[in-house]
């Protein structure tokens, strides 16, 4: 290839072209008839990995306790069901960044960097383990500096709920980091955790479907879809509700 055209190149354009052959190729795709059985084989897919409890994966002890706090007070426990800590979120986020998402697996994680719009998926240019981790400890780092002697989860509620507003804003200078970025990967993990299947280590005994009157993985619940402001009378039922899933100890 030619340096010059080479060099006129962009992520852009490459993307453009690439959809453009996935047209052409889709164009002269020809349909198939299948007859008989199932083109596969029942219970050949693979389930997914089950949370076991444990120790942590990705946090230290210092990291996961900061956490649990962050998370408790971004969705405090009330009448209705527990917090963020008891649904297990933290341990979600824990399990996710010690996994593919925190080394940002199958993402396109080459320049050029730039801020990209709503629309658009993960732009940034580090993986999220490397965000978390260089964010905790510049949010440790201030914590020590404005509360001399106090960690985060050693402050009160209303300190804390100062601390995550000031981290949402951007009104708190983190060293290296940008605050209010921070803070939104870690509600974004934190939402996810608590609504997530079971499996992945968050919503534990399935308090977010329950808040919100979501059946989870049934098969069918089409008879319901529209009954808008009803609730629904049978309990969620998770991924691991089904028998072929089941580990075998």
């Amino acid at each position: 290839m030619d340096a010059a055209f080479a060099s006129k190149l962009t992520r852009r354009s490459l993307l453009a072209s690439t959809a453009a052959l996935l047209v052409a190729g889709a164009a002269g795709a020809r349909a198939r008839t299948l007859g008989g059985g199932m083109p596969w084989d029942p219970g050949a897919a693979r389930p997914p990995a089950v949370v076991r409890p444990g120790p942590w994966l990705f946090f230290s002890s210092d990291e996961a306790a900061l956490i649990e706090a962050a998370v408790d007070r971004l969705i405090p426990p009330d009448d209705r069901g527990p917090g963020g800590k008891d649904a297990g979120c933290a341990v979600y986020i824990d399990r996710q960044l010690a996994g593919p998402y925190g080394r940002a697996a199958g993402l396109y994680m080459k320049p050029p960097f730039m801020p990209g719009a709503a629309t658009q998926g993960y732009q940034m240019q580090d993986a999220p383990a490397a965000r978390y981790r260089a964010g905790l400890q510049a949010l440790a780092e201030h914590i020590k500096a404005a509360f001399p002697g106090k960690s985060f989860p050693e402050l009160a509620a209303d300190d804390q709920d100062k601390v995550l507003a000031g981290l949402e804003s951007g009104s708190i200078a983190l060293k290296d980091v940008k605050a209010a970025e921070f803070f939104a990967l870690l509600l974004q993990n934190t939402q996810e955790g608590f609504f997530a299947d079971p499996i992945y280590g968050g919503n534990r005994d399935m308090a977010g479907w329950k808040l919100v009157g979501f059946p989870g993985a049934r098969y069918d619940y089409r008879d319901w879809v529209e009954r808008h402001n009803e609730v629904y009378p049978l309990p969620p039922v998770g991924i691991m509700g089904r028998s072929d899933w089941a580990v075998k100890e």
